[in-house]
């Protein structure tokens, strides 16, 4: 039976809205519903005062939602953005909450230093998760992000892609990865695989042409989906193929998620490394360790003559790195192999190994795990341990 959005309608009226006024539908909480592939998506509007308590409520509407026949997955999410119908006066009406008791006195507990990943949930069975990031759209991030996973497992890894490019995921066409992902059980994913790598992309759950028209909410509920009900098995690393900017699924991958570090990729010139600065601070601030900068795009080498031209600029980058105390990673030339073999779906660590372009991509590769075994062990450094005598 093929699932429409009346009919999802109609088993939403059946979850009683907040304090049992009503039902979600007719209160106007629920957005616009979206179905892809069997797959339904929508978002449901509270009071931002009462997010937290709306969880149960935001867990009721997806299991309705899951037991329509002929739903194979329902993301839904909490959004705070505007009031919600007819909600504001429960909140109001509500009994004053009594004083708490005095609390016993408690003994101090002595405290770990902060580290980048106290608080945040890891994801079982993977060792390490770093972000490939960018200040802007257009300098090559995910070509870098595949070639840079496709290095680390030449260089002996288990390695993992999450493509959280949600309006314009790459990795089925970089990695010519075609088909819907299978499910285990009929809740959890298994990644796609080629190359070598398990992968898992919104690409693999839409269409190619159909446009992702969402709010960051349900942005946020499908990173979260393909990071944590995918069955990844065991992984060394998780390579994060992020979104261009500084926005919302960013900032959610960075202070929900233990990333082991962030790579920068920008181009020379300074309008690029305007928009990489962005991406830097933003990382400093949730406090993920800087693993590095890629200069893409670095110089061009004519075929015909052998010459090269710096049609960027060059040096940009590395000369950043170093006013910000960050490592350089290497450079990566304009070259049309590199461009060719990508749209192709073979990239060039797999289809040209002994390929310049290739060395060059496998070399940053060693430094971004140095970086990252670096930073392992200057977390562990920094733990006090407790000696008795």
């Amino acid at each position: 039976m093929a699932v429409t959005k009346e009919i999802v309608v109609e088993r939403l009226k059946t979850v009683n809205g907040p304090d049992f006024t009503g039902n979600i539908v007719d209160l106007g909480m629920v957005s616009e519903i979206f179905i892809a592939d069997s797959k339904v998506f929508f978002s449901i509007t509270v009071p931002a005062a009462r997010a937290q308590e709306m969880e149960p409520l935001r867990a009721a509407a997806e299991r309705v939602v899951k037991a329509i026949p002929g739903v194979a997955g329902a993301v839904v999410a909490l959004t705070a953005e505007k009031k919600g119908g007819g909600m504001e006066a429960p909140v109001a009406q509500r009994q004053a909450p009594r004083p708490a008791p005095p609390a016993a006195p408690q003994r101090p507990v002595p405290q770990a230093p902060a580290s980048h990943s106290q608080g945040k949930r890891g994801v079982p069975g993977i060792e390490a998760i770093i972000a490939v990031a960018s200040g802007k759209g257009g300098v090559g991030k995910s070509t870098t992000a595949v070639n840079l996973a496709l290095g680390l497992a030449a260089n002996g890894l288990r390695v993992g892609v999450l493509d959280a490019d949600i309006y314009g995921p790459s990795m089925p066409r970089l990695l010519n990865i075609h088909g819907r992902p299978q499910t285990v059980d009929g809740k959890v994913l298994k990644p796609m695989e080629n190359y070598g790598l398990k992968v898992m992309s919104m690409g693999f759950l839409v269409d190619e042409e159909t446009p992702m028209i969402w709010r960051g909410p349900m942005v946020m509920s499908a990173l979260t989906q393909m990071l944590r009900e995918v069955e990844w098995g065991r992984l060394d690393v998780l390579v994060v193929d992020m979104p261009p900017g500084t926005g919302d699924a960013q900032l959610t991958m960075a202070q929900q998620v233990p990333l082991a570090g962030a790579v920068i990729v920008s181009t020379p010139q300074d309008l690029a490394l305007i928009d990489a600065r962005k991406g830097l601070n933003m990382f400093r601030k949730v406090d993920v360790p800087l693993l590095g900068i890629v200069e893409n795009m670095s110089y061009f080498i004519a075929p015909d003559t052998g010459k090269r031209y710096d049609i960027f600029g060059h040096g940009g980058a590395r000369r950043e790195a170093e006013r910000l105390g960050v490592t350089f990673l290497g450079e990566v030339p304009l070259e049309m192999g590199i461009r060719e073999s990508s749209d192709a779906g073979a990239p060039v660590v797999v289809s040209k190994p002994d390929a310049a372009e290739a060395k060059i991509y496998r070399d940053i590769a060693v430094k971004v795990w140095d970086r990252v075994n670096e930073e392992r062990g200057a977390a562990e450094a920094a733990v006090p341990s407790i000696v008795f005598e």
